[in-house]
């Protein structure tokens, strides 16, 4: 007997008399089996029933449950154990299990979603746990009450229980968003971590850190109730170098460690990654229920850091920056020691460490830093941001240096196969190279949009571009440090004193400084301040000639042209006829005009739309429909509620994706366009880091319009400055987005539990479709499908998603 100190006398576990540890149970198992303990109906304590314990229930009847379970990785529904047994084994499920769900309890984890008993969810066990319960269930002959018994067990199995530990395997997550902390750093190829969060959505359960860090946080809340009442019982009597132990640690905590050396009794703990010496009389025997957790500190690899792992400036930066820190992760190569990347995301912005590490490399004595109310000539303006920020380059030992080390590179890569040296692991933070009119230059990635595409920021030109991963290069190893070494050569500045008193930049008067700015081939400048936050600084710009005559500088210029007039007093909405839009003000425009890559006055001025602009092709062919009973492998895009959601036909997916690849590539590269917006027609969209096919729903008084896009069936705001028009090669694919509503169930107001159900069951998953009807329409996006979904995943069982549907609004009703 093992009492459990939870304020009744008589509660306590019972164990066999047998020479098996006991396995330990959860703080939510202990609790349930209290409570069984303690019924009236059946109290083990003073009255053993065979027909109520784990044990009365074969092990074959067990396996075949655990085999079940196996395939539902997500959980079954207790009430839909008998059916699926039924249907898997041809044989009756005894109905009496589901009143007393505890009988599983060895073989499998009883989650209780509400009071009612069979309404929980059945998860699989380790198979590991479930083989030792199995095992344990055949040998259970009978209940021993006498603590001494135990003790005599633990007596008799001490020789054999102390070696031949076995713990699993810490698993490397495949899904979910990631967190770590770092925990020690030897080098950056030894990244001592412990994961401490792991998100994963299932069916109506989000398990924060179940299996990692709160499961370690319960395993030692456990490891302390046991040790404070049984450490006599357990204490090691003899001791060896490699031994998992159970350390009494500070503040009464009880923690797994191994012993690393008996002179010194220094013991290493493998759930917290450091060493400490330890008094012998705080080492205990490690029970079999404290070792199926996976030792939690592991090893990793920090991506983009492996050339320099034992560099101590490097190493320091990296130790300053994470250890004792919780990180989110990005895992790039799952192996024994994962290759991260770490990111802060604690700030208002996520923050890349490892790139922010790889900074320490810098050679200090490159970096230029400008000086304020110095005098700056022979400045090259290299790139003008939408925001009127401009990037420059001034004339240095760094700049110079550079163009020495991209010279011995060009001169390598034509005696070098080129092809040996492409980026086959892009990650953000990494820097390449990539040929640049007929040049190297050095790039850092930016974002990763697709497998072919990303953007990458020009280092020393501080210009964006989306490129295809195949056109970058990786540096060769010999050159590596020299091209680290070396800090971006492009400093960031603006203008002084603009915009005046607006806030913003207008498109006309960022068109004006590109066009004032950029084909010049030197300036002279002047540095007013330093922004050291923003790192930023604010600067007079000169033409050569006009320096230093402050009222013939670039910003007097511009300050005053006429550019700064906003489109603040131009307020667009639908007229009543439909047929166009007006001012605020009054006055009658053809269309909204966005600026193009050259200067255009106003916006009546610009009212024609180039003819490149034009679209020969219209709409694309439709997308071809099912019949009524036909068969359809599609993916769920969009899922509001079981009456709306969308889908995409599976073997068109490939093709979409290309298509997006080359909207990415050639759009981010393009010039932009004066566009013509026009209520419903067709037009390519940037919403976030993607562009689009989108049709335009609305047009919104405040420069933003409601689009809706054909391939996905989402419906977003974006821009006018997000749009572009759409090439007729973008326009061959049929739109992909088909709306679809569930077969099977009846038509209803659905409660927001219930779509929030049917959302996390079907969105981003694929599925069969049976079509049960169709409702066609002139325009693709205005067609429906009536479809039962099948989820066939799994092996054996496919799985009716309506069925689903109305088994949970069963259950809500229920529980209503």
């Amino acid at each position: 007997v093992e009492k459990i100190h939870r304020g009744d006398p008589i509660d306590g576990f019972l164990y066999p008399a047998k020479k098996i540890p006991p396995a330990a149970k959860s703080d939510a198992e202990q609790e349930k089996a209290s409570q069984n303990v303690t019924s009236p109906k059946a109290d083990p304590l003073l009255k053993p029933n065979m027909e109520t314990t784990p044990a009365s229930l074969s092990s074959d009847f067990k396996a075949k449950v655990v085999g079940i379970l196996l395939k539902y990785s997500n959980g079954l529904w207790a009430h839909a154990l008998p059916k699926v047994y039924h249907d898997t084994y041809q044989v009756k499920f005894p109905e009496d299990v589901l009143n007393n769900l505890e009988l599983l309890s060895d073989v499998c984890i009883v989650d209780y979603v509400s009071e009612v008993p069979r309404k929980a969810i059945l998860y699989a066990k380790t198979q590991k746990c479930v083989d030792e319960n199995l095992n344990v269930s055949e040998k259970v002959k009978r209940h021993d009450v006498a603590k001494a018994t135990a003790e005599q067990q633990y007596e008799e199995s001490k020789d054999q229980y102390l070696e031949n530990i076995t713990v699993p395997s810490l698993i490397i997550p495949s899904e979910g968003s990631v967190s770590i902390m770092v925990l020690e750093l030897k080098n950056t190829n030894e990244v001592l971590i412990r994961q401490v969060c792991i998100l994963e959505s299932t069916f109506f359960a989000l398990y924060v850190g179940k299996e990692y860090s709160s499961a370690q946080e319960q395993m030692e809340d456990e490891m302390k109730a046991y040790y404070s009442q049984n450490s006599t019982v357990s204490s090691a009597q003899s001791l060896s170098v490699g031994q998992l132990v159970a350390v009494h640690a500070e503040e009464d905590a009880w923690l797994r460690a191994r012993i690393i050396s008996l002179e010194d009794n220094r013991v290493y703990y493998v759930d917290h990654g450091f060493n400490e010496f330890v008094e012998s009389n705080s080492v205990c025997r490690l029970q079999k229920q404290f070792q199926s957790l996976p030792f939690q500190a592991a090893k990793c690899k920090l991506a983009g850091l492996e050339a320099f792992c034992d560099d101590p400036v490097l190493v320091k930066a990296v130790e300053s920056q994470t250890c004792f820190k919780i990180f989110a992760v990005e895992i790039l190569e799952k192996s024994d020691t994962p290759l991260l990347v770490l990111y802060d995301t604690s700030g208002e912005d996520d923050i890349n460490i490892n790139a922010t590490c790889l900074k320490a490399l810098y050679d200090k004595s490159l970096e230029l830093h400008l000086q304020v109310d110095a005098l700056y000539t022979n400045v090259r303006v290299t790139s003008v941001s939408s925001d009127g920020s401009l990037y420059c380059q001034v004339p240095s030992k760094g700049l110079s240096r550079l163009s020495e080390i991209l010279q011995k590179l060009e001169d390598y890569f034509l005696y070098q196969q080129t092809s040996e040296f492409n980026v086959l692991l892009p990650f953000c933070g990494k820097i390449c190279l990539f040929p640049s009119k007929g040049k190297l230059a050095r790039v850092e990635i930016k974002i990763i949009h697709t497998r072919r595409a990303l953007d990458v920021q020009f280092m020393d030109s501080g210009t964006v571009a989306t490129v295809k991963v195949s056109e970058l290069k990786e540096i060769p190893p010999q050159f590596l440090r020299e091209v680290i070494a070396i800090p971006p050569q492009a400093l960031k500045c603006c203008l002084a004193d603009l915009p005046p008193n607006t806030g913003m930049w207008t498109p006309d008067a960022v068109l004006w400084l590109r066009d004032a700015v950029i084909n010049c081939p030197e300036f002279s400048m002047k540095v007013i301040k330093q922004d050291v936050s923003k790192g930023i600084a604010h600067i007079y710009l000169f033409a050569p000639e006009n320096f230093p005559d402050m009222d013939r500088s670039i910003n007097r210029q511009i300050k005053n042209a006429d550019l700064w007039k906003h489109q603040k007093d131009v307020f667009l909405s639908v007229a009543p006829s439909g047929t166009g839009f007006t001012k605020a003000v009054g006055d009658a425009v053809p269309a909204l005009q966005l600026p193009s890559g050259k200067l255009e006055k106003s916006f009546p001025d610009s009212g024609r739309e180039p003819g490149s602009a034009v679209s020969t092709i219209e709409m694309p062919p439709p997308l071809p429909l099912p019949k009524p009973g036909d068969l359809m492998d599609i993916y769920v895009s969009v899922a509001c509620h079981p009456g709306h959601f969308v889908v995409q036909p599976w073997n068109e997916l490939n093709n979409l994706y290309a298509l997006m690849e080359e909207m990415i590539l050639y759009y981010s590269r393009a010039e932009e366009k004066p566009v013509t917006i026009e209520k419903n027609k067709l037009y390519a969209a940037k919403i976030g880091d993607e562009w689009y096919r989108v049709i335009i729903k609305g047009i919104l008084r405040n420069g933003f319009l409601s689009v809706y896009e054909l391939d996905y069936g989402k419906h977003e705001f974006v821009s006018v400055g997000k749009v572009q028009p759409l090439l007729d090669t973008f326009r061959r694919l049929p739109f992909q987005a088909i709306t679809a509503q569930l077969a099977g169930v009846k038509n209803q107001q659905w409660s927001e539990e219930a779509s929030i159900v049917f959302r996390n069951l079907v969105e981003k998953k694929p599925f069969v479709a049976q079509i049960q009807a169709v409702n066609d329409s002139t325009n693709s996006w205005d067609r429906k499908i009536v479809t039962f979904l099948v989820d066939t995943s799994l092996p054996h069982i496919d799985t009716w998603i309506h069925d689903f549907v109305s088994q949970s609004l069963v259950e809500f009703s229920k529980g209503d």
